[in-house]
């Protein structure tokens, strides 16, 4: 599973830093979490295609996260794509895309499957579940939270003590699906060792400390937080919305997250050293992300 950084930038992109988005790459898809201006671009400089995005994260409907999106949409549809998309987002995403529909002149060869969402469990599939919750900003903001499932290990010898033989009933035994072995009946729970822990990986949006963001990211491992200031401007922060880097760092420190990844980084920085101090005197497990980078999110211990 993967990270692609390819926007890191807040309101205004830089030379070096772009409007906000984020790939993930796992579960056999790929998913963005927003979508500012210039994402097309940046997909095609980390060689991804637009074309396979699965499914579209908005947190909230400030310009630097979703004005990529029209674009995206219109590129898709001219390339001919038949595979429709899911864009999950903030209650008003309907109206949203509704009104991006009627940009310019152009041939929708796709559906879109639009998901108006609050907080909570949003989304349920085989391998991973989605939910958010409300963050603090100047408007309505979702954090999400994406939560691998992973099956209990198979327990091969186990298995081979009772006297199933390696093929099918292996596979049947790890689906849950007890075997007969002669007379004998053998249940998962015999060949199966205890549940195991997913990957958890928890994306901020804009927002200030707040409660909800540490409860939201208790034991993540990874948490992507913004940082778009540092100590020197923290009433500014506060002020509109936003976090400092150490505010960043307290939150994953308090939330005992494994990693933090800090991003909207303000165009007044011309270097970040001064935000990578901040956040590190506070949480050793902190990296300032920059565009292009690339996060492999390991997969946890058996």
């Amino acid at each position: 599973m993967e990270l692609i950084f390819l926007g890191t930038s807040s309101a205004i992109p830089t030379n070096h830093r772009n409007h906000s988005a984020i790939a993930l790459k796992g579960f056999g898809e790929i998913i963005l979490l927003d979508c500012g201006e210039g994402t097309q671009r940046q997909m095609t400089r980390a060689r991804l295609s637009p074309m396979k995005i699965d499914k579209i994260f908005i947190t909230h409907f400030h310009g630097d996260h979703i004005l990529g999106i029209p674009g995206m949409i219109q590129s898709m549809a001219f390339r001919g794509r038949t595979e429709p998309l899911d864009i999950f987002g903030p209650p008003g995403l309907s109206n949203l895309i509704k009104n991006i529909k009627k940009l310019g002149y152009f041939a929708m060869s796709f559906e879109i499957n639009v998901h108006e969402v609050t907080e909570g469990v949003i989304l349920e599939e085989k391998e991973y579940s989605v939910s958010c919750c409300i963050a603090k900003h100047s408007v309505l903001n979702l954090a999400y939270s994406f939560n691998e499932k992973r099956e209990p290990k198979f327990l091969k010898e186990n298995a081979i003590n009772y006297g199933v033989k390696p093929g099918p009933d292996f596979g049947k035994l790890q689906r849950g699906i007890s075997v007969k072995v002669g007379e004998t009946e053998v249940k998962p729970e015999q060949v199966l060792g205890e549940e195991r822990t997913g990957r958890k990986i928890v994306y901020s949006g804009d927002t200030s400390p707040c409660d909800q963001m540490v409860k939201f990211s208790q034991y993540a491992d990874i948490l992507i937080h913004e940082s778009t200031f540092n100590n020197s401007h923290r009433d500014n922060a506060l002020e509109t919305g936003h976090s400092t880097a150490a505010m960043a760092a307290e939150i994953a420190k308090e939330a005992c997250v494994k990693k933090l990844l800090l991003t909207h980084i303000s165009t007044r920085y011309k270097e970040t050293k001064t935000l990578a101090k901040e956040a590190l005197d506070i949480f050793e497990e902190s990296c300032i992300a920059d565009d292009m980078m690339v996060f492999e999110v390991k997969q946890n211990e058996p």
